[in-house]
This record gives structure tokens, C-alpha cells and sequence, in this order.
């Protein structure tokens, strides 16, 4: 049986969407929630806005959407600006975290509404609805009330009701948040598989930064109104550009000092690490991700330290160690044989390869 939307094939898909946003801003008398951002998203690309909470990620998403006027810059879709028109007129197809379905309609009646407010005649909504319910492998449930789904069919219900009228863009808030982990899991592979198949454009929001890392095209990072760094899941997370950056995503050793020619990188305290340059300059802080050291014997070359703490998590240990002048660095190393896991308290040189640290600016 076939998955795909019967009304547009993937590859016609992929050729419509494209968003550009144009010093986009959502100002308030005492704040800017969005503060004039430049963004743009290529046709079938699956962009996420991550950040914490109040960054202006949802604000975006709502003036994208037509629910939130903005206060200057423009939406354009497909070349054409629509930031004035109405919601309804946008084309845009939208999936809330809380699902939003009609509690009086049944499944299909649920899914065909925005066929009906379009006016499609009866054997067309059918049709679509049945094509869509496919989509998501909810085929034989379109007669159900929502209250009789587990919050994962909800949730595939609302995705379908946003796909089937062949929107031009798709946007998702949170779409997965009100789940458990594991059925969140789950659905971020029936995302995937459902941007896969349809080449649809898709921006999405989340806070949670491994969703954006193992769903996106691209992320871009907003903090404050701004988005502070825009890039595939590899830009973010080994060349993170602020001190912000690098703590937000995933876990960073972020070591203050300077550099010092021939000496590499001088922390504050007196600890000695290589440096990816070794000439003196601006660069005041080194990010290391904790995955990027390595423990040696102590006596070897390294950076010498001692374990403070351990904690098993499975696939690897982490370690907590002290080295010279009062600098705790976090250490993940991929378990292997349990004979070759460091024990509290002792001493061990950290290895580092110059390749693996990031310099900023302070």
C-alpha cells in the first residue's frame, strides 16, 4: 500500500517552501521578544529554533504562522510576502504540542477539517484523509473519538490533519514534549521517516537540545531575541562560536587563561593544555568536550590530575578531575573492559589533542 499523500508526490514537494525572514521583530513596550532576525530556509529543508525558555523560538514560529503580528521585518514564502495575510490564507500547516484535536470529532472528521473549511468536495476530503491517515499508519482508526487514542495516535493525528491539505510549509511547536521518552523517541523517527517521504519544509521548536541535534538540517540557536548561531548539528556542537553556545549544547569544559607563545594554553590556576594555535592572543577560553580527553597513567604525558568522582552510565564513565590550581574537568570515556576504568582518588595525566580544543573570545 502506498504511504505517500495521494495529491503531490515528495519530489514536487521538495521543490516548494522555501522562507526567508527578513529582520523579522516582535517588540513589546518594555522588551523585544524577537529582536529583527535574518533566517532562511531552502525548499524541503528541516530547520529547528532551539533555545531556552524566552528565547523568542515560539514568537517566531507564531508570526510565521499569521497568530502574532510582527512588529517590523518581513515573511516571505515562496518569494511572495505574507506577512499580512491571515492564517488561513498562508498555506501553512501547524502541529502544537498539545495536540489541539476536536474532543466531538471522530479521528477522520478530525483530519479532514481543513478540507471542509477549503471546501473540498466530499470524495476528494475522503480521499486525502485516507491517504494521510496512511501517512501516519493509523489506517482502520478513523472512526475513533481522540479520548480512545494513546497520546502517540493523537499525535499522529495531528500531524496528518497538518499534512493534508498540502501545505507549503509545516510548523511544529513542541510537537513532542507532552510525551514520555521513549514514545518520543519513537516519533522523532516517524518525523524523520515523514520529512523523508514527503520533502516537506519544516521549522520546528524545541528546547530539547538532542531532539534538534538528531532531527535538523540545521539549527539555529536563539537566545535573547537573536539567534546567536546558525548550522548544521556538527557546527553547533564542535565549533560552537560564544561561551553560551558551547554550555548549551551538551556538556563543555569551558577553561579560562590565555595563550602563551610556545606554552599552548595557560589556564587560570597554572594548568597547561595544547592548543589548536600556538601563538599569543585574544583567545581567553577553551572549550573542550568532555568525550575529547582521554586517561592515561600518571607519569605519561598528559595533563596530570586526580579522579575526584566517577559515575558509571552504561556506555561510559564519567569522571570528575582535578588538576592544577583548583580546575575540575569533566571526562566521558567509553566503557570497554571494566579493568581499565580509573578509581576514585587517583592519579591520572589527560590527554588532548590540539585539534580537539575551541578558542573564544571571552
Amino acid at each position: 500500500m502506498r504511504n505517500e499523500m495521494p495529491a503531490i508526490g515528495a519530489e514536487a514537494r521538495r521543490r516548494r517552501g522555501a522562507v526567508v525572514l527578513r529582520a523579522l521583530a516582535k517588540r513589546y513596550a518594555n522588551f523585544a521578544a524577537v529582536d529583527g532576525i535574518d533566517l532562511e530556509l531552502a525548499a524541503g529543508e528541516f530547520v529547528t529554533l532551539l533555545g531556552p525558555s524566552g528565547s523568542g523560538k515560539t514568537t517566531t514560529l507564531m508570526m510565521v504562522a499569521g497568530f502574532t503580528p510582527p512588529s517590523e521585518g518581513d515573511i516571505l514564502l515562496e518569494g511572495r510576502s505574507v506577512a499580512a495575510l491571515a492564517p488561513e490564507r498562508r498555506n501553512i500547516g501547524v502541529v502544537f504540542q498539545n495536540y489541539a484535536l476536536f474532543p466531538h470529532m471522530s479521528v477522520e472528521q478530525n483530519v479532514g477539517f481543513p478540507l471542509r473549511m477549503r471546501n473540498q468536495p466530499s470524495r476528494t476530503i475522503a480521499e486525502k484523509v485516507a491517504g494521510a491517515l496512511r501517512l501516519v499508519r493509523l489506517e482502520g482508526l478513523g472512526g475513533r473519538m481522540p479520548k480512545q487514542l494513546s497520546g502517540g495516535q493523537q499525535q499522529r493525528v495531528a500531524f496528518a490533519r497538518a499534512l493534508v491539505f498540502d501545505p507549503d510549509l509545516l510548523l511544529m511547536d513542541e510537537p513532542l514534549g507532552a510525551l514520555d521518552k521513549n514514545l518520543r523517541e519513537q516519533m522523532q523517527f516517524e518525523l524523520k521517516r515523514l520529512h523523508a517521504e514527503l520533502g516537506v519544509t519544516i521549522l520546528y521548536v524545541t528546547h530539547d537540545q538532542e531532539e534538534a541535534l538528531t532531527m535538523s538540517d540545521r539549527i539555529a540557536l536563539m537566545n535573547g531575541g537573536r539567534i546567536v548561531q546558525l548550522g548544521t548539528a556538527e557546527d553547533l556542537y564542535e565549533r560552537p562560536n560564544s561561551r553560551f553556545v558551547a554550555e548549551f549544547i551538551g556538556e563543555s569544559n569551558v577553561i579560562e587563561g590565555r595563550l602563551e607563545d610556545g606554552a599552548g594554553f595557560v589556564a587560570v590556576g597554572g594548568a597547561r593544555f595544547p592548543a589548536p594555535c600556538q601563538k599569543a592572543g585574544d583567545p581567553t577560553l577553551m572549550v573542550v568536550r568532555p568525550e575529547k580527553f582521554s586517561l592515561a597513567p600518571p607519569g605519561t604525558p598528559g595533563i596530570p590530575g586526580v579522579v575526584a568522582g566517577l559515575v558509571y552510565v552504561g556506555d561510559f564513565t564519567r569522571y570528575l578531575v582535578d588538576v592544577e590550581g583548583g580546575l575540575r574537568l569533566i571526562v566521558k570515556v567509553q566503557n570497554r573492559r571494566t579493568a581499565d576504568r580509573a578509581r576514585d582518588g587517583e592519579r591520572v595525566a589527560l590527554r588532548l589533542d590540539p585539534a580537539d580544543a575551541r578558542l573564544l573570545n571571552a
